[in-house]
């Protein structure tokens, strides 16, 4: 049996889609389940007019990991696919597609989709999405960390398929993350001899328009997620190669598309990403740069990263203290380098 779960929380601007393309998809024998945080909008009416099993949770209790291991809990389903609540479903066999790894191969553990942008997405969406997600399907194993690092571990919740007895097997999802519980799923799935595969035929329209200040918040989360399991790049390396080619490829991508204006606009949400890891993962490094160019004025080396977060001491101005602090070529030039010795987290984020 197949189980569909989508985490809700006021989607009454995306279920409708969401729940009719569902219904349309050629499989129809399948278990629905919402878990919904409390939304004060329609969402669990509408919900429950396509006769779904709706869970309710507090709020505050949503959890990216901890909520999709309750719905997994529940699940009568042998291989269960998850769904964010923004993701719409490209065609009819999108969950008939992601689907067929599991049953072609028992060492499947799990498979993802591709993610198109939506129309009307920005330059930057766009390329994102058609960077991470290719137009051909491949599988990982373990072994494969050895040329792809830490993307080997690589999928995405937005939509993805588990085979449920291998989720059991790895203790579900981890709690208590801002994000990356399926990065930290993966890698435990091929770290127990399962692969993942990657279906470029199951697609689903998804993207986010991203203002360079949310580029930095999400970039500050995946430094503070790489600091609190930085087993992941033990056990995996970084993705050698991988950001300077997404650098150069997001370059050439305006470029083809005539968008000359934004070159500016792309080196500032780089340079924008870099910050925010290095500031989230709480870099010795980076910290020693921090404190030499007064980028943020009165923050301490020990500084901890969350309570900069919650505080909301990190603004977008903060870019401009620091570059009105460096002098001369030579510092832009070895803020360049900083940039380029670790362009392989721009990979990372989808």
């Amino acid at each position: 049996m197949l189980t569909i779960i989508v985490p809700t929380y006021n989607a009454s601007e995306y279920l409708p889609s969401l729940l009719t393309r569902l219904e349309s998809q050629s499989i129809k024998n399948y278990e629905l389940i919402v878990v919904d945080s409390s939304s004060n909008d329609n969402t669990i009416d509408i919900a429950q007019s396509h006769r779904a099993n709706v869970i309710t949770i507090p709020q505050p209790e949503f959890d990216h990991g901890g909520t999709r291991t309750l719905a997994a809990m529940e699940a009568k389903g042998d291989i269960l696919v998850y769904l964010t609540q923004d993701a719409l479903l490209y065609n009819e066999y999108a969950v008939e597609n992601i689907i067929k790894p599991f049953t072609s191969d028992r060492k499947i553990g799990a498979a993802f989709g591709r993610q198109l942008p939506y129309p009307g997405a920005s330059v930057f969406a766009e390329h994102l999405r058609l960077f991470n997600y290719p137009d051909a399907s491949y599988t990982r194993v373990l072994d494969d960390k050895k040329k792809y690092g830490i993307k080997t571990a690589f999928l995405s919740n937005s939509f993805a398929a588990y085979r449920k007895s291998v989720l059991k097997e790895i203790g579900y999802f981890k709690s208590g993350l801002l994000f990356g519980e399926d990065a930290c799923a993966g890698a435990k799935i091929l770290m127990k001899g399962y692969k993942i595969a990657y279906v470029a035929e199951a697609i689903v329209l998804h993207s986010h328009n991203y203002t360079v200040w949310q580029d930095f918040r999400r970039y500050f989360d995946m430094g503070i997620f790489h600091r609190t399991q930085n087993w992941l790049l033990k056990e995996f390396g970084k993705a050698e190669g991988e950001g300077i080619k997404y650098i150069k490829s997001e370059i050439k991508f305006l470029l083809k598309k005539r968008r000359f204006v934004l070159l500016p606009e792309s080196a500032l949400r780089l340079i924008m990403k870099y910050l925010g890891y290095k500031l989230g993962k709480g870099s010795k490094r980076f910290r020693s740069l921090v404190t030499k160019y007064k980028f943020v004025k009165g923050l301490s080396t020990s500084a901890d990263a969350t309570a900069i977060q919650r505080r909301g001491q990190v603004k977008i101005a903060i870019i401009c203290d620091w570059l009105t602090a460096m002098r001369g070529g030579e510092r832009c030039l070895e803020a360049v380098c900083e940039l380029y010795l670790d362009a392989d987290i721009f990979t990372l984020v989808h």
